[in-house]
């Protein structure tokens, strides 16, 4: 480890040879868990599936809408849970990753609809969409029973859906490092030398680091 000419902890410096020896034992390590990850996505595309209500009714800002309806003419749906903190009160891991949701064209193309959903009055929901300047769909769930019949309760969870003609089934279903691994900008940090520079990570010493949502 190198101090620099800053305050800032920084890596050690070696030689372009010994960057490349490390650098090529460490693509070996990554290479195994690419092929681990691939593994577990063909896993996950052979989970059965269980027979999911159909009935649900969400305040949307086009009227109401049945959770079929969200699909929106798909085959796929993908539900983020975002958390509902009370009045004028927003979590700030959701709020994260919701400013990471991009580029929804491309699964519509692969026959998926992402929608998040909230428990939060719908009114609520649309201002912060404007304060954010976010597009995505955003739809309430306030009343409905939806979120604690995913397992997300007062909490948040990704789950997905397919539906086969009217009947709706679910699919899979993840929270915590399980939604954060999607993250774009988690993902690029952990490219870089300081990562997220978030507390629980094992970093060197003098690294810049933060509690989570400090």
């Amino acid at each position: 480890m190198s101090e620099g000419s800053g305050a800032v902890a920084r890596p050690s410096v070696v030689s372009a040879e010994e960057w490349q020896r490390q650098r090529d034992a460490l693509l070996q390590a990554e290479k195994e868990a690419t092929r681990a990850l691939d593994a577990l996505a063909a896993r996950r595309r052979r989970l059965p599936m269980v027979r999911f209500d159909n009935s649900y009714v969400f305040d949307t800002p086009d009227g109401p809408k049945t959770l079929l309806d969200l699909f929106d003419g798909r085959e796929q749906l993908v539900v983020y849970q975002f958390m509902d903190n009370g009045p004028d009160a927003y979590c700030p891991g959701c709020t994260h990753l919701t400013n990471n949701v991009a580029d929804l064209a491309t699964l519509n193309d692969a026959g998926a609809t992402y929608v998040t959903v909230s428990n939060m009055p719908l009114d609520q929901i649309q201002g912060y969409k404007v304060q954010m300047g976010w597009t995505v769909p955003f739809v309430s769930s306030r009343g409905n029973g939806f979120a604690d019949d995913t397992g997300a309760g007062n909490l948040f969870r990704l789950t997905v859906f397919l539906r086969d003609g009217d009947d709706v089934y679910l699919t899979c279903s993840t929270t915590a490092r399980g939604v954060d691994r999607l993250l774009f900008s988690n993902n690029i940090l952990d490219l870089t030398p300081y990562g997220r520079q978030e507390d629980w990570e094992d970093s060197s010493p003098g690294w810049p680091q933060h509690p989570t949502y400090g």
